[in-house]
């Protein structure tokens, strides 16, 4: 052993109550028995006291002086897997996530049979959102260890960063099958079925939105976000009834959610009701006073209003809702349209 190992040694002495080197001495004797009996030369035999070293210096914290015993192991012994596994542990201790990585990637490739280097190489992809590269260490890790939950949970995550949510889906129903109740796996599959109900409602694909939505439902009854998207597939297939309970219960559950009054003001107009239709996008705009969605909406329900009781001074206020709408976006879908219902009606 090296002088500044006993260096170490004697250090550790006055530090008893904070740390415990019994464990190290079965693991030392381990890899000289080891090193000794398969006729290491001395070069690796070298390595491994570095590595000795480095564990004892990673006990005390000291995380450059056994980054710098590693460094030197790997380069007697550029095959020794534990030196880069252990060298991506502190780097991600130091929160040195690029340099653990590229350890990682190292154990790895020399011990492709090692579950802890792939989760850890996934985990520090994670951190840094290279989620393209998380996924692949983290697919592996489940091949190693089919019932491990992190690694499942945290496959369909990083799956569903990059927008590949059959795969997210896989590692997500897996995860629940492993801990069918953990919070974690039902918040990650709500998310997935949530995604792509967005993805079937962009391509207006609305029955595959709506069953996708059912499921995120199915799994957290109270997400007002998923209550309102799925409210609106149903007011765009012509179900206004039940849009309506979705979007009521959506308002109670988060009352100062401006996107559901919005859409609940909508309904309402489609229902025929304008008295509450007028009350909700009310509220939508006393939320979100730059919504120029609200202030349309409302527009058409006071002018609504107006013709059906003669009233002007309502019709004014149904034109005062349009222009606020066009000044907060002038550049607004059917621009030309609301124009020229501003330019009819102010006659």
């Amino acid at each position: 052993m090296s002088d500044n190992t006993d260096s170490i040694k004697t250090k550790s002495k006055g530090r008893k109550s904070r740390v415990n080197y019994f464990p190290l001495f079965p693991f030392s004797f381990f890899l000289f028995t080891l090193m000794f009996s398969t006729g290491c030369s001395y070069s690796e035999r070298r390595a491994v006291e570095l590595y000795v070293d480095a564990v004892e210096l990673k006990v005390l914290d000291e995380n450059e002086k056994a980054v710098e015993k590693l460094d030197s192991a790997v380069q007697l012994n550029e095959r020794f897997s534990l030196a880069y596994s252990l060298l991506g542990e502190i780097y991600q201790r130091m929160q040195d996530y690029e340099k653990s990585a590229v350890a990682y990637e190292k154990a790895t490739e020399l011990n492709p049979w090692s579950f802890g280097d792939f989760f850890n190489l996934g985990r520090v992809y994670q951190v840094v959102k290279k989620f393209a590269q998380a996924v692949k260490a983290y697919a592996r890790a489940c091949e190693l260890d089919p019932d491990h939950l992190d690694a499942h949970v945290n496959a369909a995550k990083c799956y569903y960063e990059i927008g590949d949510y059959n795969e997210a889906l896989i590692y997500g129903k897996r995860a629940g099958q492993i801990t069918p109740d953990a919070a974690e796996v039902r918040d990650v599959l709500r998310d997935i079925y949530g995604s792509q109900g967005d993805i079937y409602e962009s391509q207006k694909d609305y029955e595959q939105a709506i069953a996708s939505y059912k499921r995120a439902l199915e799994i957290d009854s109270n997400d007002p976000k998923i209550m309102i998207s799925l409210a609106v597939c149903y007011l765009k297939t012509g179900r206004e009834s039940v849009a309506k309970e979705l979007l009521i219960s959506a308002t109670q559950i988060a009352p100062d959610n401006n996107a559901a009054y919005q859409y609940l003001g909508y309904c309402y107009l489609r229902l025929d009701d304008v008295d509450n239709a007028t009350e909700s996008y009310s509220r939508a705009i006393e939320i979100n006073d730059k919504d120029w969605q609200a202030y349309r909406g409302l527009g058409v329900a006071y002018m609504l209003r107006a013709l059906n009781d003669e009233d002007d001074v309502l019709k004014e206020k149904a034109i005062r809702q349009w222009r606020l709408s066009l000044d907060i976006k002038p550049d607004q879908p059917r621009r030309e349209r609301l124009l020229k219902l501003i330019e009819r009606y102010s006659k």
